[in-house]
């Protein structure tokens, strides 16, 4: 089963599965995760492939739907929110397991394919040389000509002690077309579904709404403003008031 971080105590409101996005992990959500915490348990996984979950030979969004799955029929039906990578794993999920999902919750992403790519970072890390590294600013620099914020959210899933990245950098980089895309799903969740977006980013636009549309019955959308992709870090509290009013309908 994957890596859980629990945060808070079970209550009389469903639990809260938080699923992070592609380089992440489950403490990534720390912040968003102690302030959902305070009236009900908050699930915080690390995806295959990250952190301290299992690696494995593939990296789809059935597999990883299917992970999260698992995590769900050993703490029960959940509300579920998923962020870029996670949210469109979180939507398999919802689409293929509806029974678990009560409120769905997509933050920053769409079913859509789409056409950037994150190889170029993983190769700035592939460039670190691990065995001579002694600090975290030894990798920055030999990362490159990344952003500082950038630098330091790759970072965090590196781990010194280990000399080892917290990532399965090869599976990633050969399935990163699947990451981008989105599969053909069946069905359609007829529950509940929040699309929470960054104003200052470009993943959900208008454009993607009938595509939403065409998989979920009862969608919402919900812009925060001042938010890029990295709406959690960068407007917590602004996503945490859109989150709480959602699941408590």
């Amino acid at each position: 089963m994957l890596n859980t971080i629990l945060t808070g105590e079970p209550s009389d409101r469903p639990p809260l599965l938080i699923v992070h996005g592609l380089f992440g992990s489950a403490r990534n959500w720390g912040v968003i995760a102690r302030r959902l915490g305070t009236d009900r348990q908050v699930i915080s996984v690390d995806m295959r492939n990250h952190g301290d979950s299992h690696w494995t030979e593939s990296h789809d969004y059935f597999g990883m739907a299917e992970d999260l799955a698992e995590v769900l029929e050993h703490h029960g039906v959940s509300d579920v929110l998923g962020h870029s990578m996670g949210g469109k794993a979180s939507m398999v999920l919802a689409l293929t397991r509806p029974d678990l999902v009560r409120r769905l919750v997509v933050a920053d992403i769409a079913p859509v394919e789409y056409g950037h790519d994150q190889i170029d970072n993983i190769r700035k890390m592939k460039q670190v040389d691990l065995e001579a590294i002694a600090s975290r600013s030894d990798a920055a620099e030999m990362m490159g000509d990344l952003e500082a914020a950038t630098a330091a959210f790759f970072l965090q899933s590196l781990d010194l002690q280990e000399k080892r990245w917290k990532l399965n950098l090869d599976v990633l980089e050969r399935d990163m077309e699947t990451i981008l895309g989105f599969p053909q799903v069946e069905g359609r969740y007829i529950g509940p579904a929040l699309f929470l977006s960054g104003a200052n980013s470009s993943y959900v636009t208008d454009d993607h709404h009938d595509a939403i549309r065409a998989l979920f019955a009862e969608p919402s959308f919900e812009v925060i403003e001042g938010a890029g992709h990295w709406l959690h870090a960068e407007k917590p509290r602004e996503v945490e008031a859109a989150v709480r009013g959602f699941l408590e309908g």
